[in-house]
Parts: C-alpha cells; structure tokens; sequence
C-alpha cells in the first residue's frame, strides 16, 4: 500500500472504488458519492442517525471504562446478478466472537450486545447501504459460495469519562475479509483520528473522517487499522457515531469446536 495521499483513494462510484481497493487495499467514499452508489435520495441515510441515541453502553470493556455504546446485527447476504437487499436476510442473533490473534484485548470471549432495533434494521436505507456495499466488495473478491456474512455494529463512542477511545485494542485488523466504516456524526469533539497501515510493511496513512455518511473500506486480509481517542473541545459531554460493517466469506468467526471426548 503506497498511496500518495488520501485524496488519492477518493472514488466516486462502483469501478472507481473497486480499483482502489484492489490496488491500494481501501478506498474513501465521499457522502453524496455514497448515495449515488446506493442509489438513494441526500436524505435517506442522513434520516438513520437518530437510531445512534437509543445505543446501550458496552458492558465488555476490559479497561473499565464507560465510553463506548453500541448494538449488533448479523445478516447474511447472497451475491447474485442483482444488487438489491432482497438478497439481505437476518440471522438469528448471536454474540460476537474475534480470537486474540486479532483482537488481544477482547478476543476469546462471547460478547452479548443488545439487537439492532427492527426500526433500524428494517429501514429501506440501512438495507441498501449493507446490500450495496456488499455487492462491492463482491466485485473485489468473491466469496466461493457467494455470501457474506455480515456484522453490523452501531457505534457511540463518548467523553462521559474525559477520553472515548473507538479502538482501545489499538491497531488490528478484524478477521473478516472487507470492513466498512461509515461515519454517521460527530458532536463537540477532538481527536478520531483515523490511521491505516500495511499490515506487511510500514506504509500508512493518516487522516480523520469528518464529513458524516462518508465511509471508509478497507480490505481487512492487506491492511490494519485504528483511531485515535477522542476528547470534548468546549462543552462537557461529545460524542462520535459510526457504523462498522464487516463482510466474511466462509461463515461468522466462532469460537474453535470442543474436541471431542
């Protein structure tokens, strides 16, 4: 991964960004680009933001801290000649798991959160965005069996305690085959800053996502990640929302199968 500089890997449509993930290992989507790419009106994701203020707060955290709210879907999704979500369907709800090898902090363990409320996830919107970026990273790499499967995580992270750290395991990489980070706000903070390396060598680049429904992808096999903490500028309380999408091929990371007896 050496590109020049973040406006480099700006794409503007399906080919654009499929080109930028295959040659560089992510790409950023500017808001109305995203829109024209899921083929929805300048208010339709905008619309989805209020769901982002009935987030309960992680219960998981290993360094105590109070910062972070979020939900969790999972879904599934079937490649085929069509983009559209009919091809989209919910799995019944399952905690999330990641082994240590890719999350040291809160790997190998069952992490119950709270649902995606069906408000959110019934939204035509919310459907669109997980079905069209799907079929994107299907255009990247295809699964052998022609479907993803999906997390969705809604994301707040606060400054209820002073310092929001979006990724206290720092930098990593998620286990899946492509991730998606949407920005969906921020209110009244500094710092998520977002960073992203080569995971074979010490290229990377540096910047921060501030215009909300812009989205960053990123293939998850070539790259790592992280995003710096954040802290209120000149009121008491801020906050950062994203959504984060990861697309799998092969099945949801489970914990390893007991050995038989």
């Amino acid at each position: 991964m050496t590109p020049p500089s973040t406006d480099a890997l700006a794409c503007t449509d399906l080919d654009s960004c499929v080109l930028h993930l295959k040659r560089a290992g992510l790409a950023r989507l500017d808001a109305a680009s995203l829109g024209r790419l899921l083929s929805l009106g300048p208010t339709d994701l905008p619309a989805l933001a209020g769901h982002w203020n009935d987030l309960p707060p992680d219960d998981h955290l290993k360094d105590g801290g109070r910062y972070r709210q979020r939900r969790h879907a999972s879904l599934m999704q079937t490649l085929g000649d069509s983009p559209g979500s009919a091809a989209l369907q919910a799995v019944p709800h399952r905690p999330h798991w990641q082994p240590t090898t890719y999350n040291a902090l809160h790997g190998g363990m069952l992490r119950h959160f709270a649902p995606v409320m069906p408000a959110l996830a019934d939204a035509p919107a919310w459907r669109a965005l997980v079905a069209g970026l799907g079929v994107l990273f299907g255009r990247v790499r295809s699964p052998a069996d022609s479907r993803w499967y999906i997390e969705a995580h809604p994301f707040r992270i606060t400054t209820a305690g002073g310092v929001g750290r979006p990724t206290p395991e720092g930098a990593h990489r998620d286990g899946v085959d492509f991730v998606a980070v949407v920005l969906v706000g921020r209110h009244h903070i500094i710092g998520g800053e977002t960073r992203v390396f080569a995971a074979d060598g010490p290229q990377g680049l540096r910047f921060t996502l501030d215009q909300p429904w812009s989205v960053l992808l990123l293939d998850d096999t070539r790259v790592i990640h992280e995003s710096t903490p954040i802290q209120p500028d000149d009121v008491p309380l801020g906050w950062r929302d994203t959504l984060v999408l990861t697309y799998r091929a092969g099945g949801f990371q489970d914990p390893p199968a007991a050995p038989a007896p």
